[in-house]
């Protein structure tokens, strides 16, 4: 878990929310066969859905972070969950769990 302090703005200007849009389309499309593109739909549509989008930049101060290792469980069903992570090939995590409670 982590908490993130810091200073928000808040973005609500076209340019901004296209820019990041388009961002986070080519990051997220990339790995499809054919990937998606803002300019495959009609403008009328990308301007509708820009203009529904508010776009929030943190600048971060501080993150405080603290594992979950599910500590506060029942050691029969932390180390359960610890079998489960190992058997999937996370050895570190389980080590960290099983050495949690």
């Amino acid at each position: 878990m982590v908490h993130a302090h810091g200073t928000i703005t808040v973005h609500d200007d076209e340019s901004f929310v296209r820019r990041i849009v388009a961002r986070l389309t080519r990051r997220h499309e990339a790995a499809e066969p054919v990937p998606w593109k803002m300019g495959d739909s009609a403008p009328e549509f990308i301007d509708g859905m820009l203009r529904n989008i508010v776009g929030i930049e943190i600048a971060v101060t501080s993150l405080t972070g603290k594992a979950k290792l599910s500590q506060n469980k029942d050691a029969r069903d932390r180390l359960g969950a610890a079998a489960t992570l190992d058997s999937r090939g996370h050895h570190e995590l389980a080590a960290s769990m099983r050495r949690a409670g």
